[in-house]
């Protein structure tokens, strides 16, 4: 009788542990894509550090650039004023 009570208990565990792997795998996160670009030239000033988006996105030749206070914007890699702030700024940890 004991047996019936631990083979559920290990049928659960595996169940959610399935469905955890499964979840984990299937996961991508849009918040390192790019959906709108910034296309004017924005101060150096604001920027503190950048970030490539994921390889999974659209649009691959995007950066998403961290700004004071918190927010970030989208820019194209392409901007020539943007491969100037690259030579200055540094990438997110």
């Amino acid at each position: 009788m004991k047996i019936i009570p631990a083979a559920l208990v290990y049928l659960l565990l595996a169940g959610a542990w399935l469905q955890d792997v499964n979840a984990k795998s299937m996961h991508v996160s849009s918040s390192n894509c790019c959906f709108t670009l910034v296309e004017r030239r924005m101060s150096l000033k604001r920027i503190q550090c950048y970030k490539n988006t994921s390889s999974t996105c659209s649009y691959k030749n995007n950066l998403i650039l961290k700004l004071n206070g918190g927010r970030e914007a989208c820019v194209s890699q392409t901007k020539s004023w943007v491969q100037n702030y690259l030579k200055r700024i540094n990438p997110c940890r």
